[in-house]
């Protein structure tokens, strides 16, 4: 399973921060008409996206919950700064 709930959700969280920035820009008094037609169609292509990756979730989930798939946990086996994995010196 390449995607993850969490990353999922993470995903959608920095898709509707993206969503809600773009809409600002729509609104600014002081954008040329150019800048916010094309943020308008920006706009359109992040929903979009932010969309494809609910139903992504959605899908996970069902799949998790209906037995299809199993939740998996990778461990970090950290090695760095722990004196145990240190060559001794002779």
């Amino acid at each position: 399973m390449a995607e993850t709930i969490g990353s999922l959700v993470d995903k959608i969280s920095i898709f509707e921060l993206k969503i809600y920035h773009m809409s600002e820009q729509i609104h600014r008094d002081d954008a040329s008409p150019q800048h916010r037609e094309l943020c308008k169609q920006r706009l359109k292509i992040l929903k979009q996206q932010r969309d494809d990756l609910v139903e992504e979730l959605n899908q996970l989930y069902a799949d998790i919950k209906e037995g299809r798939k199993k939740i998996k946990i990778y461990r970090q086996f950290k090695m760095y700064n722990d004196p145990s994995y240190r060559i001794k010196s002779q």
